[in-house]
């Protein structure tokens, strides 16, 4: 069975050691790490990649945004999991900006937590549902994707719409790969394979892989220096 590797990011010992102990009762999750500052957990993620990160939105150093906005330029697959003491509307907003692919309050029930990491791990966006319950951030989402195509104006995606899976795939069309290599190096068929490619023109909105590509390295998904 391949675990879900884990990094925690909280600047509060008791915490982390209490998330530590929910995460390592579960067989298929694996805790790869801890830091206790923003500066730490970038450093440490580049060394480990882990799976997910579950980063606390305050904490010295960099905050968990910032934390966020570093992990998601270098490691696109990871999923970031904000947590925070207060429910702040501002913050969701700001979690959506940066890529998280989930905003929860520390007194999350554990068996919600799990749940949320195991589906962050395969790229999925839990926050989206979050903007659901939110009114007003679902309406200021909204208005700045209206204000800027008003304009002509080019914006970063508010979130990265590919799955983990989609991403690993894109990177592999940069390379050069056919479909047939791409099935054999990731041990899918090449139907599967062709169902991705078709997934990612689709949420990107372009015709081919070519425009895919240039997209994914725009927004930084995938990095020329891993096209060797």
């Amino acid at each position: 069975m391949e675990r879900v590797r884990v990094l925690i990011a909280d600047d509060h010992p008791i915490f982390r050691q209490g998330l530590r102990g929910v995460l390592e009762s579960e067989p298929d999750i694996e805790v790869v790490g801890e830091a206790a500052d923003g500066k730490q957990a970038i450093t440490l993620a580049r060394a480990v990649a882990p799976d997910v990160i579950l980063v606390d939105v305050h904490m010295p150093g960099s905050d968990g945004l910032e934390v966020a906005r570093s992990v998601k330029l270098h490691l696109p697959r990871a999923g970031i999991i904000l947590m925070t003491a207060y429910d702040d509307e501002e913050q969701l907003f700001q979690a959506i900006k940066v890529g998280a692919s989930a905003f929860f309050l520390k007194d999350v029930q554990p068996d919600e937590l799990l749940d949320g990491i195991r589906r962050a791990a395969q790229g999925e966006y839990l926050i989206n549902e979050s903007v659901l319950t939110k009114p007003l951030v679902a309406s200021r989402v909204l208005k700045q994707f209206r204000d800027l195509s008003m304009v002509g104006q080019e914006m970063e995606p508010l979130f990265v719409p590919l799955s983990a899976r989609e991403i690993e795939v894109l990177d592999y069309i940069a390379r050069g790969n056919s479909n047939k290599e791409i099935a054999r190096a990731l041990k899918i068929s090449d139907q599967t394979v062709k169902n991705h490619i078709t997934s990612i023109l689709r949420k990107l909105a372009v015709n081919d892989r070519t425009q895919a590509v240039v997209y994914a390295l725009r927004r930084g998904w995938i990095k020329m220096e891993t096209l060797g």
